[in-house]
């Protein structure tokens, strides 16, 4: 049955006059915050001036002396100075194509060529849903929790331990941050493709101008420039899986029609159960980034509608265009081709140029070329983005300097964001004969920062959910429950246990070699670094204490967005019945969109 306007109008009209209100007062605030700046002011006057400090009439001195670090942290993680600049239509894309890369396009084939076809496919399975629940559970908590700073990151010092949250937080900070310079000097190495003769710091310096002058707009400038990229590289993986298809059914120009004879021979395993271990930290590398819709909640418009929207589009990234290209690769590619042992950003080894090419079709190499060059550069501006937020939750919650607090008029962190770029001015050692083993360290400092993000990430949806019950609350309150609930979480929490004991495995046994100090940690670094910052952090604060946050005074209300509970709730109930009273397609398309 469809409901009736006359039910919808009194809601509608209470909800337009309280965002009028709240449009009212924003504005009100602005005109305050401009002081001394005259409207009628030149662009490069309110440019210029869009770097003053944000004034805010907080600070620690309203706050409690009797609080506990994690209810201390929540409060000041909710006070959240951001511009809310990102719409449906940049967090869709973002969420889609955003952190598709040189993991999928390049990554995938030494995956293929260590474990074989079947171990790709059970690798990427059991990864892709352990991510699908996993993203499920983040989108609960980053709707309830739309306005906190730090996104995700914070979420463990208040629903888990504040000491796992300072690991958690500073290990991903350094994830993204050792990023810019990696993918700047990647994308020097990317441009050699086409034998071109220019310096590669002339090319590290054009993108790095190129990343700088994006950042300069905030929030606004980076989700244009990465929506951009994100339906570029969209559509090369759509065009790719067309043609992939007509080539394994045996419309190649060569005539080529393998069916599944890579299967056989050289077999769907190469090298037993070790090989199928081995793939998952690829499948890992490859998916990370996934989480990153948790992190641009802060400053999403609307994020009652859009984030569980982009949530439940993560399943469509996963289905098709990991698992769908990568069964194509596996029939069009042998696992024993000795091109896929290349670990450069380059064409000539990418899996999917590979599959063009077998089927007789030259010329587009060039292309996947170009796409590769357009994911690099995507993730070295996701990597400004995620690493400035990410300084910026820890300098609020006390857990770094706090100058990096710093936010201007615009809401841009520019302390944090100066910080990262200094950083990424690594990148000029791109000449250098000893880039490779630099930028293996520090890869390696975060290289499994991911997983323990995941891992947490569920585990701080069980809490908050203990925490719920324990409160007398239920899931009605929130406005949006995760479709895969706790059971998913803990189904997260095991794989992603799997995928540490399987790394450790490896790590120390590598594949047809003896045990290797070097090797071991270039790989498990990371797991080392974690619990340093967590042991560090017990020192730091004199707590040597190893209880987590009691679900019974765990602070589930800051970082809430105001609003009229019953009036949600009635809001949710009315959205519910008319998708019910559509047909079964609308209802099916709703369910996974």
């Amino acid at each position: 049955m469809l409901i009736s306007s006359h039910l919808i109008s009194p809601m509608k009209e209470q909800k337009e006059v309280k965002e009028k209100t709240k449009d009212l007062e924003a504005d009100d605030v602005y005109h305050s915050i401009q002081g001394d700046v005259k409207q009628d002011s030149g662009y490069f006057s309110r440019f210029i001036d869009s770097f003053k400090p944000m004034p805010s009439d907080e600070n620690d001195s309203d706050m409690d002396t009797g609080l506990t670090d994690a209810q201390r942290t929540a409060i000041k993680t909710a006070r959240n100075p951001m511009k809310q600049k990102l719409k449906s239509r940049h967090l869709q894309l973002i969420t889609i194509g955003g952190s598709i890369g040189t993991g999928l396009f390049i990554g995938t084939g030494s995956a293929l060529h260590t474990g074989g076809p079947a171990a790709v496919l059970i690798a990427w399975t059991l990864t892709g849903t352990m991510l699908y629940c996993t993203i499920q559970a983040l989108g609960e908590l980053a709707s309830t929790f739309p306005r906190v700073l730090g996104g995700f990151n914070t979420y463990t010092s208040r629903f888990v331990d504040p000491a796992l949250g300072f690991a958690v937080s500073w290990n991903y900070m350094l994830q993204w941050l050792v990023l810019l310079p990696l993918e700047l000097v990647a994308s020097s190495m990317t441009i050699k493709y086409w034998n071109t003769s220019v310096h590669p710091d002339i090319w590290v310096a054009i993108f790095y101008v190129f990343i700088v002058v994006v950042n300069l707009f905030g929030v606004k400038g980076y989700a244009e420039v990465e929506c951009a990229f994100s339906l570029l590289k969209i559509i090369a993986i759509v065009g790719f899986i067309i043609l992939g298809i007509v080539l394994c059914a045996g419309g190649a120009p060569n005539g080529l029609n393998n069916g599944a004879k890579y299967y056989y021979d050289p077999g769907a395993f190469a090298a037993g159960f070790k090989g199928v271990c081995s793939t998952f930290i690829t499948s890992a590398f490859s998916l990370a980034g996934t989480e990153f819709i948790g992190l641009t909640a802060t400053e999403t418009l609307n994020p009652r509608k859009t984030l569980p929207s982009a949530t439940k589009q993560v399943f469509w990234r996963i289905l098709l265009f990991y698992m769908v290209s990568l069964t194509i690769i596996t029939f069009l590619v042998p696992s024993n081709d000795p091109r896929l042992l290349g670990a450069s950003s380059d064409a000539s080894v990418s899996p999917f140029a590979m599959a063009i090419e077998a089927g007789g079709i030259s010329g587009l190499p060039s292309v996947i070329n170009a796409v590769i060059l357009i994911s690099i550069l995507g993730v070295a501006n996701t990597s400004v983005y995620a690493t400035s937020r990410v300084l910026l939750g820890l300098s609020a919650s006390g857990h770094a300097p706090k100058i990096l607090s710093f936010v201007d008029r615009a809401g841009r962190p520019m302390a944090a964001t100066a910080v990262t770029l200094v950083f990424g001015l690594l990148a000029f050692i791109a000449a250098s004969e000893k880039e490779d083993e630099v930028f293996t360290w520090l890869l390696s400092i975060s290289g499994m920062s991911a997983i323990f993000t995941w891992l947490l990430i569920c585990f701080s949806h069980i809490r908050f959910r203990s925490a719920l019950k324990a409160q007398g609350h239920n899931v009605e309150d929130l406005t949006f429950v995760s479709q895969s609930g706790v059971i998913g979480s803990w189904y997260g929490v095991g794989v992603n246990v799997l995928i540490f004991v399987v790394t450790f495995w490896v790590a120390l046994f590598p594949i047809g070699e003896r045990a290797n100090v070097e090797s071991f940690f270039e790989s498990y670094l990371g797991f080392v670094v974690f619990w340093a910052c967590y042991f560090g952090y017990k020192l730091w604060r004199k707590d040597f204490s190893f209880s987590f946050v009691p679900v019974e005074t765990m602070d589930i209300q800051s970082g809430r967005v105001d609003m009229d509970v019953e009036l949600l709730k009635e809001e949710i109930r009315q959205e519910k019945e008319f998708i019910r009273s559509q047909p079964f397609y609308y209802r099916t398309y709703k369910f996974w969109c």
